[in-house]
């Protein structure tokens, strides 16, 4: 009974009617669970919804936990460790938000609300496509994690020098670490920006190398991600051959 639970509950590789009805339900449900997000007013509907979609949840989790050797393929130790997985953890906290939500004299309502945004990462379960993209993110950790170093290295040094170039522009340092980020990115919102000559010229400097890094991580995970298509590719081809 168990196993039939988690063929179920579990996206596969030959994925059944049954698993992809629950897929789907189980993406609207999260969907529908976001609409009380959209208003400030009290609702009914909303309300009654909110309620709906919670005990749906406590369902789904209750579910998983009950199957979670199968996936976790460690015996009785599953139960145990399943809780502490990315998507367990997604799902707790969900569910608690939205009990806490119930309590109207909660303090801290508004963060509460802004908790239960983290459903959306309950799609990743339900999407081939991110799964697989995930994947690729987890085999070009290093190469990203370097490129994250460098990214944040850029921008402390690019604060430092714009800080120090122009003192009165930047009151403090913050406001020079937001400017590097804003010309890493190439954006310039335009709120706080160079006046001297050689701050326009660091701008420009910053602006052209904010480019070529950013480059960085899109072309490591392009190149990761159409290594995996074509390793994924030949798997389906081997049995044939």
């Amino acid at each position: 009974m168990r196993k039939k639970i988690y063929d179920i509950i579990e996206p596969t590789k030959n994925v059944t009617t049954v698993e992809k009805i629950y897929d789907i339900f189980m993406v609207i449900v999260i969907i529908a669970s976001l609409l009380p997000l959209t208003i400030k007013t009290h609702s009914t509907f909303y309300a009654v919804l909110e309620n709906v979609t919670t005990l749906i949840f406590i369902i789904d989790y209750v579910l998983r936990l009950m199957t979670a050797d199968f996936k976790l393929k460690q015996g009785k130790i599953s139960f145990i460790k399943y809780p502490f997985t990315f998507l367990a953890i997604t799902d707790l906290v969900a569910i608690l938000s939205s009990l806490l939500f119930w309590n109207n004299t909660f303090r801290l309502f508004k963060i509460v609300r802004m908790i239960r945004t983290v459903r959306v990462f309950k799609l990743f379960r339900y999407s081939r496509s991110i799964n697989m993209l995930i994947h690729v993110l987890k085999k070009q950790k290093e190469s990203l994690l370097i490129v994250g170093a460098l990214v944040v290295i850029y921008i402390f040094i690019s604060a430092l020098v714009i800080f120090n170039v122009e003192p009165t522009t930047f009151n403090n340092f913050f406001d020079a670490l937001y400017w590097a980020t804003i010309s890493l990115t190439t954006v310039g919102y335009g709120d706080i920006y160079a006046v001297s000559a050689i701050g326009k010229l660091i701008t420009m400097i910053s602006s052209i190398l904010g480019v070529a890094i950013i480059a960085l991580p899109v072309s490591i995970m392009t190149a990761g991600y159409l290594e995996e298509i074509e390793t994924r590719r030949h798997r389906r081809k081997r049995p044939n051959n």
